[in-house]
């Protein structure tokens, strides 16, 4: 029965009979998120991007989300249902101890006390207090699509009636291992240990799950090595760029120097570091060079190190808080874009900055080279953790125009044959209804 059959008939369209496997009508999706800050990493831009494609296709989006909330777009008919945290980590009071009247469950106390003892609870709790919302909610939602928590609350959702889908974009054991390699000292490697506890209930919970996304062949093997994941139930789905937005535009005027990277975070893998000293080794035979981070200044930490240390307080500038259409801007005006980070899962910032037009230094990393392309056609591909070699990229893209102008164009038709966010929200559908078929089979047997 259709909605509108329901509705006509005044049966409730949200208790309608779930479609099956090969079925083509439209879905009830809850998409999951326990964190969505469209700002800060790919989880909330991949969350914002993927409902708004999904609700085009003509599906039903609910974004189920926690602190900080995701930036959607409604006009397209996605709907999002706040389920609050304690927010610990906010701004401008990160590792709060709430107040007394604040706390509301023993989930929140829990929340509060894993922070505590120096771990990081929010998967684990969102989890939690989603596994609740949910079973409140019977039949109204044909799937359930978790951007990667990997809580313990997940498991055995099919047994209340919700089919899943988990993405995982990258096992974020391989953040652990980069940052354990940089530790200094062992009390850092004591801390980073106990920060990154919840990758254990991760593991475990990955292990268990139906049917998980991914967004890269590279994440797919790292999956299941590291999170020991049958490669059989593990799907490569490309995200992409919106490439309506991040597209070329001739009348912005290009600075020439700039060198444009994102970084949402003062850690190893994202290879800042690396690109800082190249900097430093470009700007000796093109005093103009600078560089532009979409990001956070770090008041202390490895970058302002490296910064201080090369005198490059003035040839970096960092930029937050800025809309989509300056961010493209941004991009756009730049002679450069890099991406120097030692590990990517799939690397939005090099699909976005191809769409634009705008040349590309890329490091092997991950699955970089997957996204950007490693054969010098679309973008100067360099070893991950060298800064010469980042340094000989850049220094050779800064002064070839021509250069330039091939590998812009080159990458731009790259990204519209293979990432766009709407090729990836058909792949996904796919996915949802294989998930489906699967639960349906399942509960036939019992």
């Amino acid at each position: 029965m259709t909605a509108e059959a329901a509705q006509e008939t005044g049966a409730d369209p949200l208790r309608a009979a779930p479609p099956t496997a090969t079925d083509e009508r439209p879905l009830r999706i809850a998409l999951l998120s326990y964190k969505g800050n469209p700002f800060c990493g790919g989880q909330g831009v991949y969350v914002r991007h993927l409902s708004r494609e999904l609700a085009r296709l003509g599906h039903t989006v609910e974004v189920i989300g926690a602190q900080p909330y995701p930036v959607l777009d409604t006009d397209e008919g996605v709907t999002l249902t706040e389920l609050p945290s304690l927010d610990l980590y906010r701004q401008p009071d990160p590792f709060r101890t709430p107040r007394r009247d604040e706390y509301r469950d023993w989930i929140d106390a829990l929340e509060v006390s894993t922070m505590w003892t120096g771990g990081f609870p929010e998967p684990l709790t969102f989890s939690l207090r989603a596994r609740r919302h949910l079973a409140a909610r019977p039949g109204r939602f044909d799937v359930v699509h978790d951007n990667q928590t990997l809580g313990y609350g997940l498991l055995g959702l099919e047994k209340l009636g919700f089919p899943l889908v988990t993405t995982i974009h990258h096992p974020i054991t391989v953040d652990r291992r980069l940052e354990l390699d940089a530790a200094d000292g062992w009390k850092r490697r004591f801390s980073v240990r106990r920060w990154y506890g919840f990758t254990r209930m991760q593991k475990r919970v990955a292990r268990r799950l139906p049917s998980v996304l991914t967004v890269s062949g590279s994440s797919r093997r790292e999956i299941a090595e590291d999170l020991g994941v049958r490669p059989d139930r593990i799907h490569v789905v490309h995200i992409g760029a919106d490439t309506g937005l991040f597209s070329p535009d001739p009348a912005v005027p290009e600075t020439p120097g700039r060198i444009v990277t994102t970084s949402s975070a003062d850690v190893p893998l994202k290879g800042l570091v690396y690109l800082i000293e190249a900097l430093a080794k470009v700007r000796t035979e093109n005093p103009e060079a600078h560089l532009v981070v979409v990001g956070k200044r770090p008041e202390e930490g490895p970058v302002a190190t490296t910064m201080a240390r090369h005198g490059l307080e003035d040839a970096v500038e960092f930029v937050k808080g800025i809309s989509d259409a300056e961010l493209v801007d941004l991009v756009r005006g730049a002679q450069i874009a890099c991406v120097p980070s030692l590990y990517e899962g799939f690397s939005l910032p090099a699909a976005e900055a191809m769409a634009t037009g705008t040349p590309l230094v890329a490091t092997t990393g991950g699955a970089i080279p997957e996204v950007a392309g490693a054969d010098g056609e679309t973008c100067l591909a360099v070893p991950p953790g060298d800064a010469d070699a980042l340094a000989a990229a850049l220094t050779r893209l800064l002064g070839d125009a021509d250069l330039r102008r091939r590998l812009g164009a080159a990458g731009r038709e790259r990204v519209l044959r293979r990432f766009t966010w709407e090729q990836a929200a058909r792949g996904t559908v796919e996915q949802y209804r294989q998930a489906i078929g699967a639960a349906a089979r399942t509960a036939a047997r019992r």
